[in-house]
């Protein structure tokens, strides 16, 4: 098989592990109401379910830093996808409380270390191309946010138990998911050479992050968290706002995350193609401005029509965030891309921790419009680190631009062909 044959089927198989995840993320987010009536979870106890998920991702996260020392992280990816699809079932089948707890249990750490291990491939491979094409992996996600959503909600519609609507998502996608996996495209055999774990997760590079090499990951790690935080202040807040603080009716307050997914979806679409038009910078600079004004607009709503604007801004803003944080993660640690970005994508859990809780405080304490305008300052902390995306070879277009199936080392000041 070529080159450009194996790089074309990974990236189109880890872009369906994108989409899979995406598809199931939604499907248990959205219907947390009916997992707490069918286990008779109490509202007090709800906030202790719903933070252990993200605190045993970051932990798997932490674990799967080590673990590509010594497996390929296509290895881990081909594994904790099933588990993840699994864990959902169960968080469907069960009648106690010990059920959804194991359950749940078994989703954080399997997503956790699904997380690091697709964005280490996709780093990998964006590497290999010698172009932009992460917002390309993280907008088959939010399409599969869109068909998980609305998956999630014809099942409510029809009353169908949890069991009942998870299992034909997850009998559909395991098998697609496991088959696709054959095809993952780990760093070295995207450079090149040998399969096994990625050059980038070697105990060497590990340790060379490690000396000091940490500290420049910290601007990413914080533009991460606060990239999440203005994400998890529309999931959670946004129907709530729109529908006590704007006066929208039931129906019409559902509609803001919609239009977020949405929003989210165009923009990662066409977004590679302005970083390699414009640069990684100019992208994210933007990405961020408009997000501000997203908020800005929320904030300052007469209505929630203008309110829809605001969030509608705020997905076209956030979306491009995240997925070149990673990106310059792996630009910035070439030959320890693995260890960066597992490390990295704690930061992930962070702001999704920090979020929710912070907005409701604010807002119970204060009022919510005050409230918006916290993750909004937040988000323009990236103004301040914009330069941390910087790299001649972030543009990956015109004459940057590199030949698929040619071996490419990205070091972050540029690429060169060997």
């Amino acid at each position: 098989m070529t080159a450009d044959v194996r790089l074309r089927r990974g990236r189109g198989s880890l872009g369906f592990s994108f989409f899979v995840q995406g598809v199931t993320f939604a499907l248990l987010v959205t219907r947390i109401p009916a997992i707490q009536s069918q286990y008779g979870i109490s509202d007090g106890l709800l906030p202790a379910f719903l933070a252990a998920v993200p605190v045993l991702a970051g932990v798997a996260s932490v674990g799967t830093e080590h673990l590509v020392k010594r497996v390929a992280p296509s290895t881990v990816l081909r594994w904790a996808q099933p588990l993840v699809l699994l864990a959902l079932l169960g968080a469907g089948a069960g009648t106690r409380m010990w059920h959804v707890a194991l359950a749940l249990g078994a989703f954080g750490l399997a997503v956790g270390a699904l997380d690091a291990s697709m964005n280490m491939l996709g780093v990998s491979l964006q590497q290999a191309y010698g172009r932009s094409i992460m917002l390309g992996f993280h907008a088959s996600y939010s399409l599969g946010g869109i068909v998980g959503a609305s998956a999630a909600w014809a099942g409510a519609h029809w009353d169908l138990s949890l069991f009942t609507s998870y299992l034909p998502a997850v009998v559909v996608l395991l098998p697609l998911a496991f088959v696709g996996s054959r095809y993952y495209v780990d760093q070295r055999a995207a450079d090149g050479g040998g399969s096994g774990p990625g050059a980038g997760g070697s105990a060497q590079a590990a340790k060379g992050l490690g000396d000091g090499g940490f500290k420049l990951l910290l601007p990413l790690c914080l533009v991460m968290a606060c990239a999440y935080i203005g994400d998890s202040t529309v999931s959670n807040w946004g129907a709530k706002y729109l529908k006590d603080v704007l006066g929208s009716s039931e129906q019409l307050s559902t509609v803001p995350y919609n239009v977020y997914m949405v929003m989210t979806l165009i923009g990662r679409a066409v977004g590679d193609l302005g970083v390699r038009r414009f640069g990684a910078v100019a992208v994210v600079r933007a990405g961020t401005v408009i997000a501000a004004g997203g908020f800005a607009v929320v904030a300052g709503a007469p209505g929630a029509w203008i309110g829809m604007l605001g969030f509608t801004l705020l997905g076209i803003g956030l979306c491009v965030i995240v997925p070149q944080t990673f990106a310059a993660a792996g630009r910035l640690f070439p030959t320890a891309s693995d260890t960066a970005i597992a490390r990295l994508n704690i930061f992930n859990y962070v702001g999704f921790l920090v979020g929710a809780p912070l907005v409701g405080a604010l807002g119970d304490a204060w009022s919510y419009r005050g409230a918006m305008l916290v993750p909004m300052a937040l988000v323009l902390v990236t103004l301040l680190y914009a330069r941390s995306f910087a790299a001649e070879g972030a543009r990956y277009g015109g004459g940057h631009e590199r030949r698929v199936g040619v071996r490419a080392v990205d070091v972050g000041r540029g690429g060169h062909e060997v």
